[in-house]
């Protein structure tokens, strides 16, 4: 006669961990039956090693299409993992009996469409907490379930479990049609295990299938059931690294479990769980220079008894506990209680996998690539500097950006700690999340290498490429990357789509990506000849149609091109530096007709080199600021366009103050609309409002403007000059509105008052103490004498 035990447990409950522990050593199983996929048969022998390291979790994912794909998290206090380590330390069969992975990618819907619950299943545990007068379903199972040690009855705390389940199941709580197949796949392989020869069967499985279980129906109702089951998709299935992180997350692959961090203290704790606890966290806050002594410790653990007492609870739980570290620890500090949360209550413990697991060679060679570098994965996050002249730097640099090409963001550009503006240094920062797994795997499509896989995806991607700023990136990707042989193909999609592309804003757009992948040339060591040569060209195209598509744009419109105009500026520069390029004089003549005027930027020769590229942008700019609307705002340029045009040419040098002074007094003009007036004042300040106060003129013309515009263009102009003066540093408008408020800006300023005499003196008492900050000798200069005159 085979008799089967149903232990009914709540997924990820430490306590229920400790239950089924008890009752498999009581109960002395021969096979052990867990709710999971079956596929998982063939690797659960990798959990009797050391190497299989809790949290993992099972992913199953379909062969033809990685992305489809479905978990099953196991923490050290996971029943499951618990029943899955009895068995196979003990030798016994452990098979896993809900339905297999290849059903999961899909909804199991009724024939109208909907799960057949008739309406939203009800939670099992918030009904039985309500009926036992509790108004938080966790804290009723942590008073039931969690807080007691198994008695001498170690299958008694499962009846009671089951008979409380049935209940519920009896009074019509919804059951979902995918509840139903997977419970009539569980007593079919129940079935099979009888007839295997087994006399001793431990299900571990939920609790709220257990009267489902323990109620056989015939064979035949089972097998009809299971006859509505879709085709099973093909699936591949196998051990990942988990986090805790990642069990606290109720959407997405998470397991909703709120503190998987005090879960596993609870688990692997022996004893009172709480002053332990309670010590690490003193330990945590005193490491973040937080004043914590024993003494608090002592007196949060008293507090914490007390708090429980008083709320009539049997021990005190994860609430109380958590009280009396914001009342005695944090000194009622929420940023200091939510360190504790997030270091202790959740915490970034992460699983180990074994080698033998099954893995696509991708994961494989990036697992390979990983020891080589030193480059552990690790949940918490973590700050790495990178030194690109050094060769295990520079290829750690490689591997992380090929990452991100295949969608893997396992590290993300950060600030550098280091004060450094050089392109041989990066900074990043690491975060390693499980679902990386699934990413490898869609990945390993295009290739069974990481610098394969990254080189075919590139090159697919350039293919792929609808925009020419799209591609350029992708350029400078795979420079950093080191991506040498899908480069050239890459370069050759790029070439073949500016040649076509005629938008002025696209190609604008696209050059700065393009110029930056140059300066990575002499780290890296890339020969970039190609493309100096592609950039070149589109810095020609931009020279030439920048002014005519600047007219006519509207307010937004405009503030795009005027981000890309500025992108354009510091890219020409840069790419005119490299070529040893430097400004023609003749170019900077300010007038038409002269070799700086609008004419050159419209009909200059069709490719020059690097060394004029800078006079071609001046010339271009000259252009655009020229283009008044003479006819309307069609006509011209936007005021915008036109004042950031002057202002670059004023930061250049190819405009003197006098000349911006003239343009600007022109556009302040009454002959020109307020609002265009603002915009050109606007672009001309837009980057730092400090010339004003260098030259006073500019400033007075215009205080002189605005004092003069009248109440109704006043209230249309305010929102562009509130923005215009917003964007400037705090200093600078103090010290504007302190000169604007001490009279005529027009005026010679005061001269200075004589200074005293030098207390010579007082003087020499302080040279020793500048001496020892500036690390000189100190030197007394000899007071002069009419001798030595």
């Amino acid at each position: 006669m085979t008799e089967v035990a149903l232990l009914g447990i709540r997924h990820h409950g430490p306590g229920s961990a400790r239950a089924v522990a008890a009752a498999l050593t009581q109960w002395q199983p021969d096979a052990v039956l867990i709710e999971g996929p079956p596929e998982a048969d063939d690797i659960v022998h990798l959990a009797a090693g050391k190497d299989l390291v809790p949290p993992v979790a099972l992913l199953a994912h379909a062969v033809d299409d990685p992305a489809r794909a479905a978990f099953w998290p196991y923490a050290e206090f996971s029943p499951e993992w618990v029943a899955i380590r009895h068995g196979v330390e003990h030798g016994l069969p452990v098979h896993f009996i809900d339905l297999p992975a290849g059903y999961g990618f899909e909804p199991l819907t009724g024939a109208d469409g909907t799960g057949g619950a008739g309406g939203p299943a009800a939670d099992p545990l918030a009904l039985l907490a309500e009926a036992a007068g509790y108004d938080d379903p966790e804290r009723w199972w942590e008073d039931v379930i969690e807080h007691r040690a198994p008695g001498e009855d170690a299958l008694a705390p499962f009846a009671a479990v089951a008979e409380a389940m049935g209940a519920l199941r009896a009074e019509g709580l919804g059951e979902s049609r995918r509840d139903r197949l997977r419970e009539a796949h569980m007593r079919q392989r129940i079935r099979a295990a009888r007839r295997a020869g087994h006399r001793r069967i431990a299900v571990v499985c939920g609790a709220f299938h257990v009267p489902a279980l323990a109620a056989m129906p015939t064979v035949a109702h089972d097998r009809a059931l299971l006859a509505e089951l879709p085709k099973k998709v093909r699936a591949d299935i196998t051990w990942i690294p988990w986090t805790h992180r990642r069990l606290s997350q109720s959407t997405g692959y998470g397991a909703g479990v709120q503190s998987p961090g005090w879960y596993h203290h609870l688990f692997t704790t022996t004893g009172d769980p709480v002053p332990r606890w309670l010590t690490r966290a003193a330990e945590l806050l005193r490491a973040e220079d937080h004043p914590v002594s024993s003494a608090h410790v002592i007196e949060a653990v008293r507090l914490a008894e007390t708090l429980a007492v008083l709320r009539g609870r049997p021990l005190a739980g994860l609430t109380e506990t958590l009280d009396a570290v914001r009342a005695v620890l944090c000194e009622g500090s929420e940023v200091a209680l939510e360190l504790v949360r997030d270091r202790l209550v959740v915490g970034d413990e992460l699983g180990e996998v074994p080698d033998a697991a099954p893995t696509v060679p991708l994961q494989r060679d990036l697992a390979r690539l990983q020891r080589s570098l030193r480059l552990k994965p690790a949940a918490a996050p973590r700050d790495l500097d990178l030194d690109l002249r050094q060769d295990t730097d520079a290829a750690r640099s490689r591997l992380l950006h090929r990452l991100r090409l295949l969608g893997i963001e396992w590290g993300v550009p950060a600030r550098s700690s280091v004060a450094s503006t050089g392109t041989f240094r990066e900074s990043w920062r690491l975060c390693w999340q499980p679902e990386f797994s699934v990413r490898i795997a869609e990945a390993a499509q295009w290739g069974t290498t990481v610098e394969e896989a990254a080189g075919n995806k590139a090159v697919g991607t350039a293919r792929a490429a609808g925009e020419l700023a799209e591609l350029t990136g992708l350029v400078e990707t795979c420079l950093l990357a080191g991506l040498s042989d899908a480069l050239p193909a890459v370069m050759r999609v790029l070439t073949d789509c500016a040649a076509l592309d005629t938008d002025v804003a696209h190609l604008a757009g696209a050059l700065p990506a393009l110029v930056r992948a140059l300066r990575y040339g002499d780290v890296r060591g890339t020969d970039h000849g190609a493309l100096a040569e592609a950039a070149a060209g589109l810095a020609e195209r931009v020279c030439v149609g920048l002014p005519p598509a600047c007219v006519g744009l509207d307010a937004e419109s405009a503030a795009a091109m005027r981000v890309r105009i500025d992108e354009v500026h510091g890219a020409i520069g840069l790419l005119a530096s490299a070529g040893g390029g430097t400004a023609d004089p003749a170019a900077d003549a300010d007038g038409p007709g002269t070799p700086g005027g609008p004419e050159a930027a419209e009909g200059a020769p069709d490719r020059v080199g690097p060394a004029g590229l800078a006079d071609r942008w001046a010339a271009a700019l000259r252009s655009l600021a020229a283009r008044e609307p003479s006819g309307g705002p069609a006509t011209g340029a936007p005021g915008l366009l036109r004042g950031r045009a002057v202002r670059l040419l004023l930061d250049d040098g190819r405009l003197d103050s006098e000349q911006a002074g003239r343009r600007l007094r022109l556009v302040l003009s009454v002959a020109s609309a307020p609002a265009d007036a603002a915009g050109w004042v606007e672009g001309f300040l837009t980057g730092g409002g400090a010339l004003l106060l260098h030259d006073p003129r500019l400033l007075a013309l215009l205080d002189e403007w605005l004092t003069g515009v009248s109440g109704e263009v006043f209230t249309d102009v305010l929102p562009l000059l509130r923005r215009t003066f917003a964007g400037l540093e705090a200093g600078v408008r103090t010290t504007i509105g302190g000169r604007v408020a001490a009279g005529p800006l027009g005026a010679p300023p005061a001269a200075s008052e004589t200074a005293g005499e030098l207390d010579r003196e007082r003087a020499e008492a302080a040279v020793p103490v500048v001496a020892l900050l500036l690390g000189v000798r100190p030197r007394i200069p000899r007071q002069t004498t009419g001798r030595d005159t």
